[in-house]
């Protein structure tokens, strides 16, 4: 958060009344509101939504092609409000209410935004973001509950001078050296286990037409990991559908708390054992729980629409840390093992004190 700038004004000889000065104030800011518009973003709490509830009538996770269970309880999404940057302006009103409300932050829109972003490219990206959000949720469900499910690999961009030049948008990868392709780590450990010797790719382009091509793994210094070149993007094919029933939130941060419900519904009996879970976290295929922006907003949202246990990333515990408010106990994931862990155990009478919680200096 930018440091709170105040204004000196020069003293006068008199001292105005106290009464005077508020207005004086009220007169200063309700101008500034009018006609200023500082480039910042603001954000606040946003409403929660029930993953294994229904919203506007409909279930908001709804599943096909496999048994469903009756759920109680909450797990809910929690979301932040977002103001300013490609949105439109924001009043120095709303700026210095966020700087004076705890649970509220007012920072510089360069800062999150490049400045050349249309509206229509956030609105944009907050899609894409909830697609792979939802697909990485089903994956990770699927994986935790042992559904089998297969993975393509489908390229999306290739990388100047890449080694894996010969390849194009939508060309998708079957074999490596005779091995197939059978998802996005599995590559990786391939790839390392070549040890940056040449190999035949084989994959299959955006035509139909199946190709080979020889491929000279490149390490990566920063990672240790060889690469080849490829932005690459992860589909999945499932014996079951999920839909969902929640248009107007957008990122990838739910998908902790989507990955749960689908659980939640596809197990019988309760995860909740009634209780009022609230959380966030992005996941991916493998149930790895990621940092997300706006833990404290979410905390206040949880702890507002009544939730008494909050999930929280491993990886945000500083901001969380002396942030909590009264009657909400937070539980750091760092895994969606750990968090169905935690709500199962929690559900059936635990204490929620019992499991690791974030203290300063917890993230990793």
């Amino acid at each position: 958060m930018p440091q709170r700038r105040t204004r000196t004004l020069r003293a006068r000889r008199r001292r105005p009344s106290l009464g005077a000065t508020a207005g004086i104030v009220t007169f200063v800011l309700l101008a500034a509101g009018a006609v200023a518009r500082p480039a910042f973003v603001t954000d606040a709490a946003g409403p929660t939504f029930n993953t294994i509830g229904e919203h506007d009538g409909t279930q908001l996770i709804g599943i096909e092609g496999l048994p469903t269970y009756p759920t109680e309880g909450n797990l809910d999404l929690t979301t932040v409000y977002v103001s300013g940057g490609p949105n439109g302006p924001t009043s120095a009103l709303s700026v210095l209410g966020a700087w004076l409300d705890p649970g509220s932050t007012a920072f510089p829109s360069d800062a999150v935004y490049s400045p050349d972003l249309t509206t229509e490219d956030v609105a944009s990206q907050n899609v894409a973001d909830m697609t792979d959000s939802q697909s990485s949720a089903q994956a990770a469900a699927a994986g935790y509950l042992g559904i089998d499910y297969t993975e393509t690999l489908r390229v999306t961009g290739v990388a100047p001078d890449a080694p894996a030049s010969a390849l194009g948008e939508g060309d998708v990868l079957l074999a490596l050296d005779g091995e197939p392709i059978t998802g996005y780590d599995q590559l990786g450990r391939l790839l390392n286990e070549g040890d940056g010797a040449p190999a035949t790719l084989t994959y299959r382009t955006s035509d139909g037409e199946e190709r080979s091509t020889e491929v000279t793994p490149r390490r990566d210094d920063s990672s240790g990991r060889y690469l080849i070149g490829l932005y690459l993007q992860r589909d999945f094919d499932f014996p079951f559908e999920v839909s969902y029933g929640l248009e107007q939130v957008g990122g990838p941060s739910a998908g902790t708390m989507f990955a749960l419900g689908i659980i939640d519904e596809l197990t019988e009996g309760s995860m909740t054992g009634g209780r009022h879970f609230a959380g966030t976290g992005t996941i991916d295929a493998e149930g790895e729980v990621g940092s997300i922006g706006g833990i404290r907003q979410k905390l206040i949202g949880a702890h507002d629409a009544g939730a008494t246990v909050f999930l929280a990333p491993t990886d945000n515990c500083d901001e969380v840390a002396g942030h909590v408010p009264d009657g909400l106990s937070v539980v750091e994931v760092s895994t969606l093992d750990e968090a169905a862990d935690a709500v199962e155990r929690i559900g059936a009478g635990e204490d929620p004190a019992s499991f690791p919680h974030c203290e300063p200096g917890s993230s990793n």
